[in-house]
Formats: C-alpha cells, structure tokens, sequence
C-alpha cells in the first residue's frame, strides 16, 4: 500500500504563503496583461503564449496544492483566479466579435451562478466537492480561448466554434451537475435544510 508523501501535509489549512499560492496569485496578476494584450492585438504569438502560461499555472497550483497540502486561502484564491482568467478571456472575445455574445452570456451566467450557489450552499453547511466534470469544463474553455489566440487556428471559424460551443455545453450540463450534487437528503450538516 502506497504511504501518502510527507509533503502532502506540508502546510495547514491556514497557511497563507505556499507555493501552490503563490502560482495562483501570479497568475491573477498575470491575467490583466494578457487580457489587455487580447483587446488591443488579438491573435498573435505573444497574446497565446501569454494565455498558455495562465491556463499551464491554473494546472499547477492544482498540482502543488495537492502535494503540499490544500489551504483555506487556496480555497478562496484559485476560483478567483480562474474566474477572472475564464470569464476576462470570454467577454474580450466577445467585445473582439470571436465569441457569440449569447455564448458569452451562458458562460457568465452559469459561472457567477454557480460561485453564489457554492456560497449559499457553504453556509447551510453544503459541502460541494469538485466534479471531474467541471474540470473537463475549464479545460475546454481554456482550449477554445487559446484556439482564437493560436495563430495557426486564428482564421478556422468553424474549428473555434466547436470548441466554443463545446465549451457552453459543458457548462451548462455541470453546472446542473453542481446543483444536484447540493440537492437532496442529508446533503446538509448545518442547522439549514439541504439546497
């Protein structure tokens, strides 16, 4: 039987200044240049490398917070990070006219949604765990920002809204998937009902 490493538990849930924290900060500070350079240029080289290095970092702060330990601040930070990261990169291609605007609306909406839900939800006593699902969902949204940006795939409309519309359909189905998995009886360990 495989002994969990020794670094697993490096840091308590209350520490603040890890390493997985620190990518995850990084890349929220990172995210407002790249979003700038996504308005003002478009697809070129340096606005895709810029957007692969947040989606690279999104991956490993996940990996790191899972070897040395998660943290509350983590927590709170990393769906910080990806929001702004996710929902900056589709309302620019939206304003850019890359991004049906109806399929903008339905990430933002399902997204902002779900971040409320997840509020409500911790505070009846709620716990919702991450679904596989879900990460299907952002690595499909970072694919079909990243696929505007790639200068290869810059001009093939029709390949972008694959990825795009693939994209909304994912979040819909998990954000629905997120719903019933704070639904139901004994769903809740607080002094409120279940959601």
């Amino acid at each position: 039987m495989n002994q969990p490493s020794p670094r697993a538990t490096r840091f308590g849930e209350t520490a603040i200044f890890t390493l997985a924290n620190l990518v995850t900060l990084a890349r929220l500070v990172l995210a407002i240049p790249v979003l700038v350079l996504m308005l003002d240029q478009g697809a070129n080289w340096l606005t895709y490398a810029g957007w692969a290095v947040l989606a690279f970092s999104d991956r490993l702060d996940g990996y790191l917070a899972r070897r040395e330990g998660t943290t509350r601040s983590g927590a709170f930070l990393d769906p910080m990070a990806d929001k702004v990261m996710v929902l900056g990169g589709f309302i620019v291609l939206g304003i850019n006219g890359d991004f049906a605007w109806i399929a903008v609306a339905i990430v933002v909406l399902r997204e902002v949604s779900v971040s409320i839900y997840r509020v409500v939800a911790a505070r009846r006593g709620v716990s919702l765990p991450a679904l596989r699902l879900g990460k299907w969902k952002a690595a499909v949204q970072y694919f079909a920002v990243g696929f505007v940006l790639f200068p290869p795939t810059a001009d093939i409309i029709w390949f972008q809204q694959i990825w795009l519309w693939s994209a909304v359909a994912l979040s819909v189905v998990s954000g629905i998937e997120i719903i019933r998995a704070g639904w139901g009886p004994n769903k809740s360990t607080g002094p409120y009902p279940a959601l």
